[in-house]
């Protein structure tokens, strides 16, 4: 029994590795067993173990996911703790807008932080439908909005404290590198940039950035370390300053934070 099935078994039926070594698998009832077969078929056919039980930590607290949005990475809940430990504390609640929500994982979890009044925007409504699902679930204040960032424009004052994204930002000609269960069962387009604008995304991020976050105010990006030099290099001639480049857990440079 491989780790994907014992993830399946504890997070669907409750059934521990000692549980099976017990003979809780004989026990099961007949809905039971014939529920588990089911579902360990897909995942013999590849399908991620999340979208299989339905089920991603993410920060300590467990989101619904399924095929449609991004199953949730630890390297994404590294992005989430480097803008919660630069938060400035203060009387007053910061005006959050998290870009690209997928999963609402990035906005809840900054909800339920104090203090904090969080927008999310994402182009997909499937991909809505389930943030406003888990922000439910997880009892978190979240002004969720279909918004195509290459729509948006500031018309008024700026109002953000932090715009925060991990936006789509592989190229194709990555694919090749990228496991199968990836590529087949995620969405592209919640992946992919073209081979010929690796930056897309950042620069219309920056650029709406530059216009609408408060003076001081924090843009903070999951990116493709193969960019980090050009991202950073783009940033400083957007107007952006103080820009950090983070590493993730595996030494990779993974986000880039700068301010207004």
């Amino acid at each position: 029994m491989d780790a994907q099935e014992r993830i399946l078994l504890e997070d669907v039926f409750g059934i521990t590795l000692t549980d099976v070594c017990g003979g809780a698998l004989e026990k099961m009832s007949s809905s039971d067993k014939q529920k588990y077969a089911i579902l360990k078929a897909r995942l013999q056919k590849g399908e991620p173990v999340q979208y299989v039980t339905g089920m991603a930590p993410f920060c300590g607290h467990i989101f619904h996911v399924e095929p449609g949005v991004l199953i949730p990475r630890p390297e994404t809940e590294e992005l989430v703790n480097i803008v919660t430990s630069s938060m400035s504390v203060g009387s007053r609640q910061l005006n959050i807008l998290d870009i690209g929500t997928g999963s609402g994982c990035i906005a809840i979890s900054l909800a339920l932080q104090k203090k904090t009044n969080v927008t999310a925007w994402d182009i997909s409504e499937k991909a809505l439908s389930i943030a406003r699902k888990n922000a439910e679930l997880l009892k978190a204040t979240v002004s969720f909005e279909c918004k195509d960032v290459f729509q948006a424009s500031c018309t008024l004052a700026p109002s953000w404290d932090i715009i925060i994204s991990n936006p789509p930002y592989i190229c194709r000609n990555e694919a090749a590198l990228m496991e199968s269960n990836v590529l087949d069962h995620e969405p592209h387009e919640a992946l992919f940039v073209p081979d010929e604008e690796p930056l897309l995304f950042y620069d219309t991020i920056a650029r709406y950035g530059i216009d609408s976050l408060k003076e001081g105010g924090m843009l903070a990006f999951e990116i493709n370390p193969l960019y980090a030099e050009d991202l950073t290099q783009m940033l400083k001639n957007i107007g952006y300053r103080d820009i950090e480049v983070h590493h993730d857990s595996f030494g990779k440079e993974r986000f880039i934070i700068c301010y207004r």
